[in-house]
């Protein structure tokens, strides 16, 4: 049977590698209406750091989901899947094709996966989770899981406090592993036929060079006065989500005196280069994906023909 369901595009790829200028190709050469898939661009005020695109790039080329929060309130992957599916929805019924662009793996995964019935956050728990991972190490979380959920903790990186912490905490919330909880949900049909391409340089050094720069220019543009501003708002505190940002959250440990200006460049870069690292280890999970490697001359051709191709 013929597949009728109406197309999408996801655009992907690591930080820096170029996503935003080819979504705008692809708005302004086929028409496609885009939808941000980035967990920092979602925040007002938060401009230089996330690298949202400019005020004359949105003229260009409007992007959905972005700006719509205010830094000191949460944004999950829940909400994230409720707000794009929406806008699709819109999109599609208009006879247009949204595209999402992005490097928030975690936001893709849910679109399409779905989420689970899982337990809300709990302070308390994640109080003493923190309490563990400050006197005990990252390690100590991850053995724990091991006991308890032994199928998330094959599954999330022994250093990965924050999904670690998360699963041990749906767990004690809910007296049932994550994993078990995921495995009850009811699969179903993305209402969409997708098509993915990654966008990367072939040569990890090209990436890691243009993080460099970009972080540097991000400071040069006025990231730290960026950030000076969203800690003068009464509610923003490094523990938000928003904070935990890369960039945001070196920058915010500098102003606090934790280190000089020149250690805050490295670790940001430092920092950048391994959200880049992971966001490479979930595209190469990524089922059916097309890759475009954008230290080619005819990266964007090849983009648009593989696009015009599909029909997409």
């Amino acid at each position: 049977m013929a597949d009728t369901r109406p197309w999408a595009i996801f655009l992907m790829g690591p930080t820096a590698a170029g996503k935003t200028d080819a979504a705008i190709a692809l708005h302004e050469q086929q028409g496609h209406e885009l939808i941000s898939v980035d967990s920092a661009m979602v925040y007002r005020g938060m401009n230089i750091g996330s690298a949202k695109p400019s005020a004359s790039e949105l003229a260009r080329a409007p992007h959905r989901l972005i700006d719509i929060r205010d830094p000191a309130e949460p944004y999950s992957a829940a909400d994230f899947r409720e707000d794009a599916l929406r806008e699709m929805r819109q999109i599609s019924a208009a006879g247009k094709v949204p595209l999402l662009v992005g490097g928030t793996m975690l936001y893709y995964k849910r679109l399409v996966e779905g989420v689970a019935n899982l337990p809300a956050a709990d302070p308390l728990i994640r109080q003493r989770l923190e309490m563990i991972r400050q006197e005990e190490g990252v390690g100590a979380l991850h053995r724990t899981l091991e006991k308890v959920d032994a199928v998330s903790a094959r599954r999330i990186h022994p250093n990965d406090p924050q999904r670690l912490m998360r699963a041990l905490e749906v767990y004690y919330a809910s007296g049932r592993p994550m994993s078990e909880l995921w495995a009850e949900q009811q699969s179903e049909t993305f209402p969409w036929r997708v098509m993915s391409i990654a966008l990367a340089p072939e040569d990890r050094r090209v990436l890691h060079d243009r993080i460099a720069v970009r972080f540097k220019t991000m400071l040069a543009e006025g990231l730290i006065d960026e950030v000076v501003a969203l800690k003068q708002h009464h509610e923003i505190h490094p523990d938000l989500p928003a904070m935990k940002s890369v960039g945001y959250r070196q920058v915010w440990e500098y102003l606090d005196g934790k280190y000089r200006y020149d250690e805050l460049v490295e670790r940001g870069v430092i920092a950048t280069r391994q959200l880049a690292k992971r966001q490479l280890t979930w595209l190469r999970s990524w089922p059916s994906l097309t890759w475009v490697d954008t230290q080619r001359h005819d990266s964007m051709d090849k983009v648009l023909k593989f696009v015009r191709e599909s029909g997409a």
